[in-house]
């Protein structure tokens, strides 16, 4: 780490993936929290998109690498920022691990079992440490919910809801301008072809005996990267569900929705999700216990300054109505994420989002798959 004038710790950052996500939400996130980080480093496939996230970084200009072992490796990292195609995010999050560096992941962590396995085991081994980018779950709305909630042994029934248009209305609305490029390497594509279908392979029909083809690998891949936000934010707020009771996903062919009823102890949850062409975001988790309903309602994190709110619906102790909607901050998700990993860097904050817990998903998703199939 470097020191600011004041004598502030600036924790120093490399950024492997240089697309959508980190020229929209880490790059600008990082650059208004300059008093915190420093991106020192970037690598991708791509030598277009690195240099054009390299115009894209506020203050000293980072040094761009092909080599993600040789930003792993670097003296000039703090923190590796694993935000690639999510079928290298294990091997790269080994990388950062085997040079012992804080290593930041988005989700999915992993795409199998045998990854997140490997990933637990590597952390065990290292001086470093993995923190999974599930930014909805640091929302201070969604940690107040938990408290409002009650205790699991009050709730009669939730419902978790993720129904999203398409990502490029946000993202053409957020000011930030990204690019897509396509200068790859014929081998970059190979290898990114052959991990893709080798882990679908794995993840389907190896660990749940289900057979990976065009229409299992889409469902799986809209589960790791849409369907994880959710089940992972149902976990911390109503723990591990005990089965599958039924669970649906849509026709080859068309928009990808998909629906699941979880069993608990003592109560089920709804869950119904989906990709359509209606630009809107319309995500929340709402739990009804007695005498009380509390909800968490996420708004897209591409256009920063739209709140996560909390929705308490409960009776009064006079037998009155109320109806009360908390807007705690309008402080982004990404940024509060950040600022947590600023703790985890410089004094050592204990982790939440850990790969034993990022693991869990995965259990889940698999629960979901045999269920539909």
């Amino acid at each position: 780490m470097t020191s600011s004038k004041d004598g502030k710790k600036i924790v120093r950052v490399g950024i492997i993936g240089c697309g959508e996500i980190t020229q929209v939400a880490h790059i600008p996130t990082l650059g208004f929290l300059s008093d915190y980080f420093q991106v020192t480093y970037l690598c991708d496939v791509s030598d277009n998109a690195m240099q054009h996230s390299q115009g894209k970084v506020i203050g000293s200009r980072p040094k761009i690498v092909r080599d993600a072992e040789e930003l792993c490796a670097s003296q000039e990292v703090d923190v590796v920022m694993v935000a690639n195609s999510d079928a290298f995010h294990a091997p790269h999050v080994l990388l950062g691990l085997k040079h012992n560096k804080i290593v930041f992941v988005e989700k999915p962590m992993a795409l199998s079992l045998k990854d997140a396995d490997s990933i637990i085991e590597a952390e065990k081994q290292s001086s470093g440490k993995v923190m999974v980018g599930y930014m909805r779950r640091y929302a201070p709305a969604f940690l107040d919910a938990i408290k409002k909630i009650g205790g699991r042994e009050n709730i009669l029934y939730a419902r978790v809801r993720d129904i999203v248009g398409p990502n490029s209305h946000f993202v053409g609305q957020s000011g930030t301008f990204p690019k897509t490029f396509s200068d790859y390497r014929p081998q970059d594509s190979k290898d990114l072809s052959k991990r893709t279908t080798d882990l679908l392979e794995q993840a389907l029909s190896q660990e749940l005996g289900i057979p990976s083809n065009d229409t299992t690998s889409a469902m799986w891949r809209n589960l790791c990267s849409l369907g994880t936000h959710d089940l992972s934010a149902m976990r911390e707020a109503l723990g591990m569900p005990g089965k599958v009771l039924g669970a649906s996903m849509c026709s080859p062919g068309r928009p990808p929705f998909w629906s699941a009823l979880f069993q608990y102890p003592g109560f089920a949850v709804s869950y119904e999700s989906g990709i359509d062409g209606v630009p809107r975001f319309d995500a929340s988790i709402e739990v009804f216990t007695a005498n009380k309903t509390v909800k968490i309602s996420y708004d897209t994190p591409y256009v920063k300054g739209l709140p996560t709110t909390m929705q308490i619906r409960e009776t009064g102790p006079d037998g009155s109505f109320r109806d009360t909607t908390v807007r705690k901050t309008y402080e982004d998700t990404y940024t509060v994420e950040m600022k947590e990993l600023y703790a985890v860097v410089t004094e050592g904050k204990q982790i939440k989002t850990t790969p034993e817990d990022a693991r869990k998903d995965v259990e889940i998703l698999g629960m979901f798959m045999k269920a539909a199939n």
